[in-house]
């Protein structure tokens, strides 16, 4: 069984102060198994991240993006042609004709668009109306994607709608009330420490460096990295150097 996170407040409780009933009443939350999970952006990050809730949690995927994710779309068809032939509810997708289509159904939303005039705001008054009053929302994009004093305003008149934060629209501030609020888990934009990520930032930085000192030309958009992960293909004669350093004669990353 897959339950959604504990409620913040249960952090605050230890067995030495809370009772056998507290743990079966109070930190209740609802099955991520067979419910939908919403990406709007489904990019490499928001496809990883749809995966893991598929695979992990076996969810029901319906995503909102400018571009079809083609890759994505085959992964949840062959895995739920897996869990069907394994005698499973199969997983499902949807690509959503509107972002509200993906608000109004998903159960788990998680932001992962680029911030752009576009999608300032993206996640406002009115958009936070029409999500399901127990909705988890997560924003895994950038801080002025949600409006964020709408979004107190929200979590004070709808108790069980949740939210996660990794990223503020004034960081290193929030807007005021935000930190009080029992149904929001906010993070200080640490989504990348883990070891591995960190010193592979590091690592990347310095061959990118050496590789410019070396003649070879930066990559010259940054949103399009696909040349160096086709694992069937040589990466270009270009920074970022991590993943072809050997091919253009810099020291190996061991990641």
């Amino acid at each position: 069984m897959a339950p959604t996170p504990v409620s913040p407040s249960a952090s605050s409780y230890t067995p030495a102060n809370a009772t056998i009933t507290m743990y079966c009443r109070r930190f209740v939350g609802n099955l991520l198994k067979g419910q939908t999970v919403g990406v709007i952006g489904a990019g490499r990050i928001g496809s990883a991240y749809a995966r893991m809730m598929i695979e992990g949690f076996k969810m029901n995927l319906i995503y909102y993006d400018l571009y079809q994710a083609t890759r994505l779309e085959n992964f949840v068809t062959a895995y739920g042609q897996f869990l069907k032939a394994n005698g499973e509810e199969p997983v499902t997708w949807k690509r959503a004709a509107t972002m509200e289509d993906v608000l109004r159904e998903a159960d788990v939303i998680s932001l992962h668009p680029v911030l752009d005039k576009t999608t300032y705001h993206l996640i406002n008054p009115e958009r936070l109306a029409i999500m399901k009053k127990e909705a988890v929302l997560v924003n895994a994009s950038r801080g002025p994607v949600i409006d964020e004093a709408a979004l107190v305003e929200h979590l004070k008149a709808n108790p069980m709608f949740r939210v996660g934060l990794d990223v503020f629209e004034d960081e290193p501030y929030m807007k005021p009330g935000l930190a009080d609020m029992k149904n929001a888990v906010v993070v200080p934009h640490i989504a990348s420490a883990s070891k591995w990520t960190r010193e592979g930032m590091a690592t990347l930085s310095a061959l990118n460096v050496l590789g410019k000192i070396k003649g070879y030309p930066v990559w010259g958009n940054p949103n399009q990295v696909e040349p160096f992960l086709q694992e069937n293909l040589t990466p270009p004669p270009a920074c970022p150097s991590i993943v072809n350093a050997k091919q253009i004669g810099l020291p190996s990353a061991k990641l």
